[in-house]
């Protein structure tokens, strides 16, 4: 899995990666309508995404969102449920039996906060989620996060820092941490 990034926006990387983003827009536009008894033609776009087939005993149900897709490395038992999206720029682990429900975001991209540079730059850092994880519907994991072994995310948790082994893990509340 990729490590913590900084790319420049106006670079030939930030143009290839813009490109691929295109090309998984239209794969999971194209996923997102199929019927959904469709497995043969959800499996073949699915592998097109991921850039491999899914592994062994892994569920998706469409709708589905990436925005790069072969940096989203899922395990074996892996479930994820309606509506979910993976920007997964720098790298999302999946171990095995985690069990992701509706509408839960991850996102590994980011920019800069400072005014003059969030312009210029994109960031990014690798999500690491371990074995046995349960994540809530609405939960958001940030960049750089990792979830321990059977730890459990409550329902719309926003999660910023690592998640210890068998823990549970609430609450979304905004703090102001500097004025500029």
């Amino acid at each position: 899995m990729p490590s913590d990034r900084l790319m420049r926006i106006h670079s030939a990387e930030f143009q290839a990666m813009a490109e691929r983003v295109l090309r998984v827009t239209e794969l999971t536009s194209r996923l997102n309508v199929l019927p959904f008894e469709d497995e043969a033609g959800k499996a073949e776009l699915l592998e097109q995404i991921l850039g491999r087939p899914l592994p062994p005993r892994v569920t998706i149900y469409p709708p589905f969102y990436t925005d790069h897709g072969l940096n989203l490395d899922l395990s074996e038992r892996v479930f994820i449920n309606q509506n979910c999206t993976f920007l997964d720029y720098a790298g999302i682990r999946l171990g095995e039996r985690v069990m992701v429900g509706p509408k839960v975001t991850f996102i590994t991209s980011g920019h800069p906060v400072d005014p003059e540079e969030r312009r210029l730059y994109l960031t990014g850092a690798p999500i690491d989620v371990a074995e046995n994880v349960w994540i809530g519907a609405g939960a958001t994991i940030l960049p750089g996060v990792s979830i321990g072994r059977d730890a459990v995310i409550a329902a719309g948790a926003v999660v910023a820092d690592d998640v210890p082994p068998a823990s549970l893990v609430t609450g979304t509340k905004a703090t102001v941490r500097r004025q500029w």
